[in-house]
């Protein structure tokens, strides 16, 4: 395996595993040499992934709501306790809202969004970032998303805290980068996981469309996106830090 993307004795804690782009990164880094901890709020899910990856690497799994801070403090103790250290985490676990304008937007919503994006990865951080303090090493690869970098017409509480994981991972990197932990985050364009699965979005036509937004004029693949996170923890991109990397078929270019 090509030293640049083997990941053999690297232990990954990775939320939102049970589908979309972290059921993908969780089969593509079992596939080269990582041990996984495993999250999803839905459990079911969760168990197909973590089977799924048996035979492939030792993974362990444990469901719940990543916006409480209990389980984020487990997810990190499980690390520590099954493997003995924890040099990657992928705080991926995000949810999307049905597209309304600034002036609809309920308390209920604006909650929702902040408690699954925001919380789930700053309790995510603080148990992660102790853990790879005391081994001296680490990095953590947040998911954003491209309205974490600029306006999101009828998405305005799912930007608002998208751009809060990009303000937060900034922060972290620069908090933290002396002392060998690293902070970055991916900034994707729209790709058909569940999380399009609301309301105008979840049709071929309507997918279709927004696909024409992008240069490309057409949406990213989940594996596309996941193959670049997977570039993006490489063992050899080890200087990266602080950086929100768009993908997004050249959607930042115009």
């Amino acid at each position: 395996m090509d030293a640049l993307l083997d990941f053999t004795g690297n232990t990954v804690l990775i939320t939102g595993a049970g589908s979309g782009f972290g059921r993908l990164l969780s089969m593509g880094l079992a596939n080269r040499g990582a041990k996984l901890v495993l999250t999803d709020i839905n459990e079911l899910a969760l168990e197909d992934t973590r089977k799924d990856i048996s035979g492939l690497t030792e993974a362990v799994a444990l469901a719940g709501d990543i916006s409480k801070e209990l389980l984020n403090k487990q997810l990190v103790e499980l690390a520590l306790e099954t493997f003995g250290r924890l040099d990657i985490a992928v705080n991926n676990a995000g949810i999307a809202h049905n597209p309304a304008p600034l002036h609809q937007m309920t308390e209920e919503i604006i909650d929702t969004q902040f408690s699954v994006n925001v919380k789930g990865v700053m309790f995510g951080m603080k148990y992660q970032i102790p853990a790879m303090l005391a081994q001296k090493h680490g990095h953590i690869l947040n998911v954003s998303s491209l309205a974490g970098l600029g306006g999101a017409p009828k998405g305005g509480a799912y930007a608002a805290a998208k751009h809060a994981v990009s303000g937060i991972t900034r922060t972290a990197a620069v908090e933290y980068g002396r002392k060998n932990v690293r902070v970055n985050a991916i900034c994707p364009f729209y790709s058909p996981t569940n999380i399009l699965n609301i309301d105008g979005y979840n049709t071929p036509e309507a997918r279709e469309q927004l696909g024409m937004g992008s240069p490309m004029k057409r949406l990213g693949e989940p594996q596309e996106i996941v193959n670049t996170m997977m570039l993006l923890l490489s063992p050899g991109n080890s200087y990266m830090n602080g950086q929100t990397i768009a993908v997004d078929g050249g959607v930042t270019a115009w």
